[in-house]
């Protein structure tokens, strides 16, 4: 079931709600560049299971409005309890991946985890994606501002590359032009304004130790998009906090090693 939920007065977004009525509620915010078709072999498995399983495609993404504006962490965040109330969802698991993962850290920080009674990372952009002075541990801000870059110039072969970074055991060239026609979905803006937001100086560090829920970190440890060190920084600042590493994953490790994500959180959801 697809349905969309206004956010702002001129701006919608677009939900996919599996099997509404389950046991246990997921909400699924995707990362960048993509949708919440990101998490197609999740949706596949745990409504099958007895779980409800809710997809957010982020403003600017997938099938949501793309406005010009909107695209700093609090403004997602506020997104993100839109749907929460609307839906009027509660103790469910809230899970994000990669720049979905950094936009639940702050939602569980500015809205006080409303609703939320489990957290899960997955492969987050946080506390911070690129490095800092303080922070040694994320990527060169100058690769990201080459990303902005390529994505005004060419934001095709961007993508292509950002793909070739994403997975780390063989993916098909269909299954690779599945990846790229998903980032292609959103709007040129929407991705180098997300991208401008990882540059910001509104880091996610004092978010970390305003999560009070039990927390799952998984994180791939040939991930070349946000370094394993930022799991390990992330469980580090979590109290409650169980970090997991997946050995044979980079980025994308709800795919390469879905089997075993699909049954580490279902474990999760059910202790």
């Amino acid at each position: 079931m697809g349905y969309y939920i206004n956010v702002e007065p001129d701006v919608k977004i677009y939900v996919e709600d599996l099997n509404p009525a389950g046991k246990k509620t997921i909400l699924f915010l995707h990362g960048w560049p993509a949708s919440h078709k990101l998490f197609e072999y999740q949706f596949n498995y745990l409504p099958m299971m007895g779980y409800r399983c809710i997809g957010i495609d982020t403003r600017g993404f997938g099938d949501s409005d793309k406005p010009w504006r909107g695209y700093d962490y609090d403004r997602l965040a506020d997104d993100v309890r839109c749907v929460i109330d609307t839906l009027k969802l509660h103790d469910i698991v809230l899970g994000g991946h990669s720049t979905g993962g950094a936009i639940a850290i702050r939602y569980m920080a500015r809205h006080k985890g409303h609703g939320v009674a489990k957290l899960a990372l997955f492969a987050a952009a946080a506390p911070s994606l690129v490095q800092r002075p303080y922070f040694p541990y994320g990527v060169p801000k100058e690769g990201i501002e080459e990303m902005i870059q390529e994505t005004y110039n060419n934001r095709p072969e961007m993508l292509r590359r950002f793909g070739q970074r994403f997975f780390h055991k063989f993916i098909t060239e269909s299954f690779e032009e599945w990846f790229f026609q998903l980032g292609l979905q959103a709007a040129g803006w929407a991705t180098a304004a997300i991208a401008r937001t990882w540059l910001g100086e509104e880091g996610l560090f004092t978010d970390l130790g305003k999560i009070f829920v039990p927390t799952l970190i998984l994180h791939g440890i040939h991930d070349q998009v946000c370094p394993f060190a930022l799991a390990e920084a992330q469980h580090r600042g979590i109290r409650n906090s169980k970090l997991i590493p997946f050995r044979d994953s980079g980025h994308g490790l709800f795919y390469d090693e879905k089997d075993r994500f699909n049954q580490e959180l279902i474990k999760f959801i059910e202790e």
